[in-house]
């Protein structure tokens, strides 16, 4: 058992630039989807309110993590109002991130990226939170109902407005980021700043096209679910039943899948290297991630106080080269076509993570 790590002071948090952007954003961020618990699925990941939640915020703002993410689907608002009260008084010193294009209703109108749900969504959101605008606006997903002219429109005049500051999306594909980035060169519209992306030492299928375009097209990646949808923190491993409390009881399903032995294999690899460092696994896990390239900021969400001052102890340090040498082997998996045959073709179409060489 690894003793609480002392927190990073806010001068030696590091800060990064978001994307194609003037905004710098902490290494670390603060997902606050645990807050709320307003349903099963999200009970399943916390029900933090909103006096613990002004604890959290404060101790994030100590060690420089000045970011919160959160969206509107979350626990369908709750997330958002229980941020907006955990913040109050302290809006100038922090940033937030939240999220729209998931149902929010059963009408005909009340899910999408239309002009009609996301001016509604905004407003909405900007009620809840307590604030008269946002730092960085993500589309949560790609709406291919919805013109893509439609959908950039809209954030360009919610920037023009000042209720949004930049704009993001989230879980597109290639192609979906490549067509939004080039229509708003076309028009001078905001484009997205940065991808927030599901990655992960067991979930690494980001590395193949988003991450290639990412520094091509200098759109940072904001990760979420970093420790593999709760598979990375230490608790899980070969031979053990799952621990009493973890949120893959109730929401595996809805998770990315993760093959037991694969798993089982990184996290033998997470201990070696959690052993020579003296960290834990979700610390180690965490420092990974802090150094693959395009990534701007790593989406730490915590269910208590303990929690996340574990997760904040994964910056201050680094991992060595021979130390993400083998964690990269452990979870390295071939990639589906054509990137198993572009990494036939590196001299001349080079991967930012290149294979390893069996």
């Amino acid at each position: 058992m690894h003793p609480p790590p002392s927190l990073p002071h806010l001068s030696t948090m590091e800060y990064r630039q978001l994307g194609y952007s003037g905004l710098k954003v902490p290494a670390l961020s603060f997902g606050a989807a645990t807050f709320g618990g307003g349903n099963e699925f999200f009970k399943a990941w916390g029900q933090t309110q909103e006096d613990e939640a002004r604890r959290l915020v404060d101790i994030c703002l100590d060690a420089g993590v000045n970011l919160f993410d959160v969206a509107n689907v979350y626990s369908n608002g709750l997330a958002e109002q229980v941020l907006g009260k955990a913040i109050q008084g302290k809006r100038d010193k922090l940033l937030i991130s939240t999220k729209a294009t998931f149902s929010m209703g059963d009408g005909p109108n009340d899910s999408g990226s239309s002009r009609y749900h996301l001016i509604q969504q905004c407003e909405a959101s900007l009620r809840r939170l307590g604030t008269d605008y946002i730092d960085i606006y993500h589309m949560h997903g790609f709406d291919a109902i919805t013109p893509v002219e439609e959908v950039l429109d809209t954030l360009n005049t919610l920037v023009h407005q000042g209720k949004v500051r930049y704009i993001a999306c989230s879980n597109f594909s290639g192609w979906h980021l490549m067509k939004s980035l080039a229509i708003s060169e076309r028009y001078g519209w905001a484009r997205y700043v940065a991808h927030q992306v599901y990655y992960s030492l067991v979930g690494r299928e980001y590395e193949w096209e988003l991450m290639p375009l990412g520094l091509d097209q200098k759109v940072s990646a904001l990760v979420w679910s970093p420790l593999g949808w709760g598979r990375l923190t230490g608790k899980i491993r070969r031979g053990q039943p799952l621990p009493p409390v973890s949120r893959l009881h109730k929401t595996a399903k809805q998770g990315p899948p993760v093959a037991d032995e694969y798993l089982y294999n990184v996290v033998d690899a997470l201990d070696a290297v959690a052993k020579e460092t003296g960290k834990s696994v979700p610390q180690v896990a965490l420092n990974w991630l802090l150094q693959r390239p395009t990534v701007a900021s790593v989406i730490i969400g915590a269910r208590n106080e303990e929690q996340l001052r574990q997760n904040l102890g994964a910056t201050g340090w680094q991992l060595s080269p021979e130390q993400i040498a083998k964690l990269d082997a452990a979870s390295e998996v071939t990639p589906v076509y054509p990137y198993w045959h572009q990494r036939q073709f590196e001299t001349r179409n080079p991967s930012p993570v290149p294979a390893r060489k069996k």
